[in-house]
């Protein structure tokens, strides 16, 4: 198909729109957004579809066909081949479409249409004790259209197998507009039920010629997912024509509908954790396992595990979930495969808690994301980062073949054989039971000679594969990445059936071309080809990606877990508050990257840092620093967002929010002589005014200036001391803007706790600050002469620890410091003095004892504390005081200047609504509120039923009980 003028382009949106009831979009910024899924390629579409219906897919079709462009649908954009992207129109199922139609307990089925987020239709399953077998590690946000295109299986598989063993009917639209209603079973002339007369007419006759090949052409393992499944329509079969479309990647028809079978949930669930001295005894093991009836039989080693905290002594594991009617049973049968596993293995361990069980499956589930960054000890051999210490990159690609179950460890020496035959590093992982290897390999993809030594590993691996009885895809399916060598697995002549096949549903080739038949070559259209090839003048120092704007923005591999719409219960996680609000792709971390990625690439977004369209995706990015911990592969938004907003306004005019609460350490030190002044403008008409020159948002009430800033009382607390500090015993207390002006009572709460845990409090001089807000804001430059200045002043602080009240401002410290100053030695050695005030409590007097308030707690840890400092201090502190229960994840909405920004307020108070508000209001009397955050405090003062404290405040309050 030729490619079309802008004109013909445009034409083709306004007609589209025409016609359809959904969103239609030719815009950059939404055809930015889907050049890329979670694979190594890229394609530029011409246009973007959200179908609200059955009927807008229809129309869709009949205008792309009229004009010759193709179509691809596209669900959560996380397949691993490269078949969610596509040049045409891209259908995008994530927006509308998304019902579950009738769930039947009794049939044990569920009608869904394609754009169901597979979580979503477990959540409704659950209500009848059911639940959907699949599911693969974005089971929060891949949708079932899908997972039917690609024949996605997950951990379960061993149990429930893959979705092709799930899927009852499909309903879809050939590319020619007609309707299919796909099942199992022959009409009265032995075609597949559910055809137009012409299309039965010729499957049956294809089918008919062709049985003996189709008898004999096809490997016999549980993963086998590449090619059609052709074999499904056999008559020994059951003529399973649903089953033999599912994992046809979009290439046949369009989903509009499907019927899946759904299974019993186990009541109660343990998992046994089984180590092994190295992952070819893992590997080996896994199989002897399956007639226990596990759930799951997962394998890890240990290359891939960062925190082995929890797992048994062993170099790899396997991770193998039981089910009950009780957990008794579950737990009986977890220790029946360790008896089982006997003397193979270095320890076992059984885990019934299923906050336990989550936090080792979330090791598991991230490991897609994970993979991808080798530690410097790992390799990275193909590329330049490990000469400077840092980790490699690694790449999908050869991500899922399967082979026989009890091949699995020959077939693994072989792979880890050809890696170092290759010069290559990976970590292989994933689906022991199946025979299924997860593997992301440190291939260079920038480099004319990188790519072809991927080429020529990819034919090595085929054949390797191949030789083992396997199937080049076992999950993912083929797409860009392995269809080209369909022929070294099936042989030319299943291959040549292949394509009849697919000129039967479609002559035209309209149906997501370059997939599965007459494919693109596997490197061609590489999404890294359009980045530039030398580094990007920027101003952070972005330390793990040697430098490079670039690398940092390749982080992003696209697995997409800042696309989950909600919060598990009872987790911490932050990522991504923005998205969860607003569902919109460009509000994610990853649409964020993308856009990022196509701004370095020049094609799509056009005007580099001055871009419209990244300006507007990063304008609702809270700067929470989520992603940073959050994000498997530690993708940073929020420098990235500072990093732009500093090009993006270099020598032009700022919002008028930047004036105002980008520099809010001068506004306020210069408005503290006239507090009283200042508040009683702020409840003026002068005050509605002055948020409107501001930009701040009218619904924002302005936080009251204190009548005596804290470093004020401070200094005149000290000079009634005349005893000299004892230096052993000193720690700096950092006199942040926000405690300093808004909140003074903190800082002096703080002082009476530290100085009863037996410290003695020094504070730097007048004219420190961290910068936050100029970093927020991106004013980099005068962020730098602040940071420089700060240095400067507290010099003579050293060896002392630095305690900072203020989450922000400690992360600020700790990270960004250092980021901006990479050269400066100083900026590391104060980065490094940072502690909270948990981490200095517990430092400096461990052996010291709050005082016992013993009641519940509620409120919300930090955003970013949670991403960059950590808040397992602050943890045993409460739990020390008495002080019971855990604090929300998430973020309160307020962000520092975000939720005061005008155009803002909505979004902050969905997000606030999401964890921290309905956690106070559902708070038991008495429960006390903390909130070590000014943003947060200042967010439940002005939405919440009740004010939140400082942790300081509580245990001062405390002391004052207890006589201290």
């Amino acid at each position: 198909m030729p490619e079309r003028t802008e004109k013909q382009r445009q034409d083709l949106v306004r007609e589209l729109a025409g016609v359809v009831r959904g969103e239609v979009s030719g815009a950059a910024a939404d055809r930015a957004l889907v050049t890329m899924d979670a694979s190594n390629y890229r394609r530029v579409p011409e246009a973007v579809v959200a179908p609200r219906d059955a009927g807008d897919v229809a129309a869709v079709l009949r205008v792309c066909r009229e004009r010759g462009v193709p179509v691809v649908p596209r669900g959560g954009g996380t397949s691993i081949a490269g078949q969610a992207t596509g040049v045409g129109v891209v259908l995008d199922f994530t927006r509308h479409l998304r019902g579950i139609g009738d769930i039947d307990p009794e049939a044990r089925t569920a009608t869904v249409q394609p754009g169901v987020i597979c979580d979503d239709l477990r959540a409704a399953a659950a209500r009848h004790g059911l639940t959907f077998g699949p599911d693969p590690s974005t089971h929060s946000r891949c949708t079932l259209g899908g997972m039917i295109g690609n024949n996605s299986c997950g951990s379960h598989s061993v149990a429930w197998g893959t979705t092709a063993d799930n899927v009852e009917e499909l309903r879809l639209l050939t590319y020619a507009g007609e309707e299919v209603r796909a099942g199992r079973g022959t009409d009265a002339t032995g075609a597949p039920t559910g055809l137009p007369p012409h299309l039965a007419d010729g499957v049956r006759a294809l089918i008919g010629r062709e049985l003996a090949l189709l008898r004999t052409g096809f490997p016999e393992l549980p993963r086998r997912i590449s090619g059609y499944a052709l074999d499904a329509l056999l008559p020994e079969n059951g003529t399973d024509l649903a089953r033999a479309l599912t994992g046809s990647e979009g290439t046949l028809g369009v989903l509009t509908e499907a019927t899946v079978r759904l299974v019993e949930a186990p009541a109660a669930r343990a998992l046994a954790v089984l180590g092994y001295a190295d992952e070819s005894g893992a590997a080996e093991a896994a199989h002897t396992l399956l007639p226990y009836g596990p759930l799951t039989v997962e394998g890890m080693a240990a290359d891939l595990v960062r925190d082995a905290t929890g797992l048994p002594k062993g170099g790899a594991w396997l991770f193998v979930e039981t089910g009950g009617g009780s957990a008794a049973e579950a737990v009986a049968r977890a220790e029946e495969i360790c008896r089982a596993a006997g003397g193979e293995t270095t320890g076992h361990t059984v885990v019934a808690d299923p906050a336990g069980q989550r936090a080792l499956w979330r090791v598991r589930e991230d490991a897609s994301g994970t993979a991808t960054r080798l530690r410097p000890d790992e390799g990275g051999a193909s590329l330049p980062e490990r000469s400077r210490g840092l980790g490699g990159e690694a790449w999908p690609g050869w991500e899922d073949c399967a082979v026989p179950p009890a091949r699995l460890g020959p077939y693994l020496r072989d792979f880890r054989a050809l890696l170092g035959q290759h010069g290559l590093r990976g970590t292989p992982y994933g689906h022991f039971g199946d025979g299924c290897i997860h593997v992301r390999i440190d291939f260079d993809l920038l480099s004319r000679a990188g790519i072809g030594r991927f080429r020529e590993f990819s034919v090595d691996l085929a054949d390797l594969v191949v030789a083992h009885g396997g199937s080049l895809s076992g999950e993912h399916g083929d797409g860009q990445a392995r269809a080209e060598l369909l022929p070294r697995m099936y042989g030319s002549e299943l291959v040549s059936v292949f394509e009849e096949f697919k000129a039967l549903w479609d002559p035209a080739g309209g149906l997501n071309p370059g997939m599965l038949v007459r494919p693109a070559r596997l490197d061609e259209n590489l999404r890294f080809e359009v980045l530039p090839r030398g580094p990007v003048p920027v101003e952070f120092g972005y330390p793990q990606d040697g430098g490079d704007f670039s690398a940092a923005v390749r982080r992003c591999v696209g697995v997409a877990r800042c696309r989950t719409e909600r919060v598990v219960p009872g987790s911490s996680e932050v990522m991504c508050p923005s998205f969860r609000a607003t569902g919109e792709e460009q509000h994610s971390t990853r649409g964020r990257a993308r856009l990022l990625h196509e701004m370095l690439a020049g094609e799509v977004v056009t005007d580099g840092w001055r871009s419209p369209e990244v300006r507007d995706a990063l304008d609702l990015c809270l700067s929470c620093k989520g992603c940073r911990s959050d994000c498997p592969v530690g993708v940073d938004m929020a420098t990235y967002k500072a990093e732009f907003l500093h090009h993006h306004y270099a020598g032009r005019v700022r919002p008028a929010a930047h004036y105002s609460m980008g520099r809010l350490p001068q506004w306020l030190r210069g408005a503290a002589p006239l507090a009283p002044l200042f508040n009683a403008a702020a409840r003026t008409p002068l005050g509605a005014l002055g948020k409107r020159l501001g930009g701040i948002a009218p619904q924002r009430e302005i936080p009251e200036l204190a009548a005596e800033p804290f470093t004020r009382w401070f200094a005149r607390r000290s000079r009634e001391r005349t005893a000299p500090l004892d230096a052993a015993r000193t720690v700096v207390l950092w006199p942040d803007t926000f405690t300093t002006y808004l909140a003074p009572q903190v800082g002096r709460a703080a002082v009476r706790v530290l100085e009863a845990a037996g410290q003695q409090i020094a504070m730097p001089g007048p004219g420190v600050c961290c910068g936050l807000t100029y970093v927020s804001t991106g004013q980099l430059d005068t962020a730098r002469k602040v940071m420089r200045r700060t240095l400067d002043r507290m010099e003579r602080a050293d060896g002392h620890p630095l305690v900072v009240l203020e989450p922000s401002c400690a992360a600020t410290l700790r990270t960004d410091l250092p980021e901006l100053l990479p050269d400066d030695p100083r900026a590391a050695a104060l980065a490094a003095s940072v502690r909270t005030f948990a981490e200095a409590l517990e430092e400096r007097a461990p052996d010291w004892r709050p005082p016992r308030l013993d009641r519940p707690v509620v409120g919300q840890t930090h955003c970013h504390q949670h991403a960059v400092l950590g808040d397992a201090a602050d943890r045993r502190l409460r739990e020390k005081a008495g002080l019971t229960g855990t604090l929300s994840g998430g973020c309160c909405g307020l962000a520092g200047n975000f939720g005061f920004e005008d155009g803002h307020w909505d979004v902050s108070v969905a997000c606030a609504e999401e964890q921290l508000l309905p956690a106070v209001r559902d708070a038991p009397d008495g429960a006390e509120v903390v909130a070590d955050g000014f943003s947060c405090r200042t967010q439940l003062a002005q939405l919440g039923p009740r004010p939140g404290r400082h942790l300081a405040e509580v245990l001062a309050e405390g002391l004052d009980g207890a006589g201290g």
